[in-house]
């Protein structure tokens, strides 16, 4: 129960365990296939063991020990940060990129195209992690894919509960002939309403370092110059008086 919480956790919120579900969220980088990145893993953990042993034949105590077991774990794990990194930097870049994209959907479906077509010609019309998937979706369906499988997929590559709405929306319109437009509208402006509330939370986590800068490098420079002006002009005056 603890492991599985821990790996959740390293996982990172919304991105699946399975090794194979997380290269296809991280985009599949330079085409690594699950067996290669455990090969890595392994790799990356032999290492982090031979490491380990160097450093903790001259550690104190119980220290080597840490190293021995720390060590070896860290480096079986790192190829996963990477790969958590990867798929968070391309969910940061899609959720970018929803709201406008949305807004172009909306507009192209209104225009009569069937919502494959509009997914080909929003993508065609824009630069993104979004995009280009939107791009892959519009070529499957003008291969005949069926839209509905050709959206899972999407889902799979991007598992953000945006992207999750927004497949339920399109499959809520195929099904009962709902409104689409109203429903971009919508999720596109929550998608906004999303974006403003991160810029808000960074600049309020930007504020403490922000101090934390002047704190540690401008006040010292300060205190350096004044002391160096108050040297200067004791110099110039041959010293203190004795009294």
């Amino acid at each position: 129960m603890a492991v599985g919480s821990f790996l959740r956790r390293f996982g990172g919120g919304g991105v699946p365990l399975s090794l194979e579900a997380r290269i296809v969220a991280a985009g599949r980088p330079a085409g690594i296939s699950s067996r290669e990145l455990l090969a890595a893993k392994l790799a990356t953990g032999a290492l982090g063991g031979l490491l380990g042993t160097v450093l903790a034949a001259g550690a104190p105590g119980r220290l080597g020990l840490l190293l021995l077991v720390a060590l070896p774990l860290a480096g079986f794990l790192a190829p996963d940060w990477w790969l958590r990194r990867r798929a968070a930097e391309r969910a940061r870049a899609a959720r970018r990129e929803l709201p406008a994209l949305l807004d172009l959907l909306r507009v192209t479906v209104e225009a009569g195209l069937a919502p494959g077509a509009a997914f080909a010609a929003v993508g065609e019309r824009a630069n993104g992690v979004l995009a280009a998937e939107w791009r892959a979706v519009g070529r499957e369906a003008a291969f005949g894919v069926p839209l509905r499988e050709s959206l899972g997929e999407l889902e799979r590559r991007l598992p953000l509960p945006e992207v999750r709405a927004l497949v339920a929306a399109l499959d809520r319109a195929a099904r009962h002939g709902a409104p689409l437009a109203d429903t971009l509208v919508a999720q596109a402006r929550d998608g906004r309403l999303h974006r403003r509330r991160e810029i808000e939370e960074e600049a309020a986590r930007a504020g403490p370092k922000i101090q934390l800068v002047v704190a540690l490098l401008l006040v010292p420079s300060v205190l350096l110059l004044v002391a160096a002006a108050l040297a200067s002009a004791l110099v110039d005056g041959g010293g203190l008086p004795l009294g």
